[in-house]
């Protein structure tokens, strides 16, 4: 695959460059709770504008159903993202044409998303997009692909606009696959991945993917109590898939996974709920669980204590909620207390770190993009990638 540094070493100056970002921060309104990923996007988007690079950033926010919707409007990302680049970034959209930038200046194009075609499965609709993002960039234009989190969708700007430009891996994509590249295949050991989040049936594929490759899995989060099931323990009003108890109890004869000792349970899923900690095997009838307990931190840090690679994906429980967040803060902070390669999988678990005010340097890596980081562990073939490898 080309690279960033391919295509700066070619020379930018006066070249508009069409950057595919992951912008897809959460809002409160029309405020940025975590700026994380528009962070994450700096190093590749100033070193462009820095050697004179006309930019051009594609991106997506949310879900929008199909067209314009000022909820998913991009407008707070681009006001951010000029505070964060030291210079004014225009919101612009796409039937408007090419926008007039000089050398070095940035615009944002509105929500991806908002056409259909983003997303189409018709090879010719996304082409469609393709051929008039590649237009945007005239004579001599090119591509950089630096948003990881969507280089696992098969979407216009992701995979159809690098058949249409000279195509080139950004700083960040390349950097998120040699970390995923070192965890799938020279990872030193003891090898232990943390898996949280809320459903066995999200992370199933991910599961079975790692179970011959780690030496430990250890599991928290709403996922933690099917697991639990199907050794015989009743859950209360705990989140429970029925479906995929006999997939725990075939995950479980490995012999690798490692659940919970204690849980806080409570009387309703609300920060001012009724708790208490109870054993694993112990919880009440009617009582749901929301975190796993301290001796269960406690239990997870001394595996973690001897590891030299750890990959964590999933909250432990509720954060956002202050009862239910321990679970999660103490297993992190015992995550960077071992002194292991540490990779962040993206998505809560990123959000998470910040959110609790972990710090972020304690950790090796912290992943952009939850999805595609599981589909690359899994062993997946990502649409972006292999556009890439084939330009």
């Amino acid at each position: 695959m080309r690279t960033l540094d391919d295509l700066l070493a070619e020379g930018v100056a006066g070249r508009t460059v069409l950057v595919r970002s992951d912008l897809n921060v959460p809002l409160d309104g029309a405020r940025i709770t975590d700026d994380g990923r528009i962070r994450a996007s700096l190093p590749t988007l100033s070193a462009l504008a820095r050697a004179g690079a006309r930019v051009i950033v594609a991106a997506h926010l949310g879900r929008p159903k199909g067209g314009p919707d000022p909820k998913y409007s991009l407008a707070p990302v681009a006001a951010r993202l000029g505070e964060l680049v030291g210079q004014p970034v225009r919101l612009v959209g796409l039937a408007d044409g090419p926008p007039e930038l000089a050398d070095g200046e940035v615009a944002l194009l509105e929500n991806i998303r908002f056409d259909p075609r983003e997303t189409s499965k018709d090879d010719a609709e996304r082409g469609a997009l393709a051929d008039e993002l590649a237009a945007l960039t005239g004579t001599n234009g090119a591509f950089v692909s630096d948003g990881f989190g969507v280089v696992h969708r098969k979407q216009a700007s992701v995979y159809d606009i690098a058949t249409r430009l000279p195509a080139y891996t950004g700083g960040l994509v390349r950097a998120e696959v040699d970390v995923l590249r070192r965890l799938t295949e020279s990872p030193q050991r003891p090898y232990l991945v943390v898996l949280g989040g809320s459903k066995v049936s999200d992370k199933l594929a991910v599961i079975e993917a790692l179970l011959p490759k780690v030496d430990a899995l250890l599991v928290g989060g709403g996922m933690c109590f099917t697991f639990l099931a199907a050794q015989g323990h009743g859950v209360g009003k705990s989140l429970l898939e029925t479906d995929q108890v006999d997939n725990c109890r075939r995950l479980l004869d490995s012999g690798k996974i490692v659940l919970p000792v204690d849980v806080v349970v409570a009387d309703a899923f609300a920060a001012d709920a009724n708790t208490r900690t109870v054993p694993a095997d112990e919880i009440p009838d009617g009582w749901l669980g929301l975190d796993i307990g301290p001796a269960s931190v406690a239990a997870f840090a001394d595996r973690l204590a001897g590891a030299k690679t750890v990959f964590w994906n999933g909250p432990m429980g509720v954060f956002e909620m202050a009862p239910f967040a321990d679970g999660t803060r103490g297993v992190a902070q015992a995550i960077i207390d071992g002194g292991a390669y540490s990779v962040v999988g993206g998505g809560d678990s990123a959000a998470a770190v910040r959110a609790l005010g972990l710090d972020e340097a304690g950790f090796s890596h912290i992943s952009t993009g939850g999805g595609a980081s599981l589909e690359y562990l899994e062993g997946k073939t990502l649409p972006g990638l292999l556009a890439l490898e084939q330009g």
